[in-house]
């Protein structure tokens, strides 16, 4: 990413939300096989959601929705040729930013499995069991904002 310029910003457009979805679309639903009646849920109406693009084209999102007073990180999905980047990373330090501005001092997501080191790498720590969310196997994390 040397050069290239990544912004990441809330997608509060009509057009951005729909760039959004479009790339929830392509990760979950196309690639990951996600029924989109699971991909798309009422979360989506109350969230945060964030575009992240590299040189003004779109390659990544995810969404902050508060849930008992404590941040839900989800739908993070970026482009298959944006992963590797920092890119992930950098959309997830954008919601923890935005959900320490609304006073949120605690994070949790439902990391796949295969990306547990990703968000440990981000101060995440895994607890509970291994558990199913859409035929994809998760774990709960959280981690402690400020």
């Amino acid at each position: 990413m040397v050069g290239d310029v990544l912004d990441i910003v809330v997608a509060e457009s009509d057009q951005d939300r729909a760039i959004v979805f479009a790339i929830r679309g392509a990760v979950f639903v196309a690639e990951q096989q996600v029924p989109i009646e699971e991909e798309w849920d009422h979360r989506d109406t109350e969230a945060d959601h964030f575009l992240a693009r590299l040189d003004g084209v779109p390659i990544g999102a995810g969404r902050l929705v508060v849930v008992d007073g404590r941040g839900l990180l989800g739908r993070l999905a970026l482009l298959r040729h944006a992963r590797g980047t920092g890119a992930g990373a950098a959309v997830v330090r954008a919601i923890e930013e935005r959900a320490v501005l609304r006073g949120l001092t605690e994070m949790e997501l439902h990391a796949q499995t295969h990306a547990l080191g990703f968000y440990e790498r981000l101060g995440y720590t895994a607890y509970g069991p291994e558990f199913d969310d859409a035929g994809i196997a998760h774990r709960h994390m959280s981690k402690k904002l400020g």
